[in-house]
């Protein structure tokens, strides 16, 4: 099982992207970061396995490694990406 830790040192606001993975502050590459969902909807992602999924209903943090989160499908808003 992998070490997931519980605080974040950085975060950023989530710009829905069906192209363009989350970019990570500083210029990096984003290899991996979990959400949380201000407002609920529908949330498309693609996880660091490669794996897109639709969290349907979603709100509150998302424990799931993504690096991309989709335009296309995705209701949620005020998301916001926690390193």
């Amino acid at each position: 099982m992998a070490y997931q830790k519980l605080q974040a040192g950085k975060a950023a606001a989530v710009t829905p992207s069906d192209t363009v993975d989350i970019p990570f502050p500083g210029g990096d590459k984003n290899n991996g970061c979990v959400l949380y969902v201000g407002v609920a909807g529908d949330l498309k992602v693609r996880t660091v396995a490669g794996d897109d999924v639709v969290f349907v209903g979603m709100q509150g943090f998302l424990p799931v490694q993504v690096i991309r989160v989709f335009a296309t499908e995705t209701t949620a808003t005020d998301i916001l990406a926690l390193w």
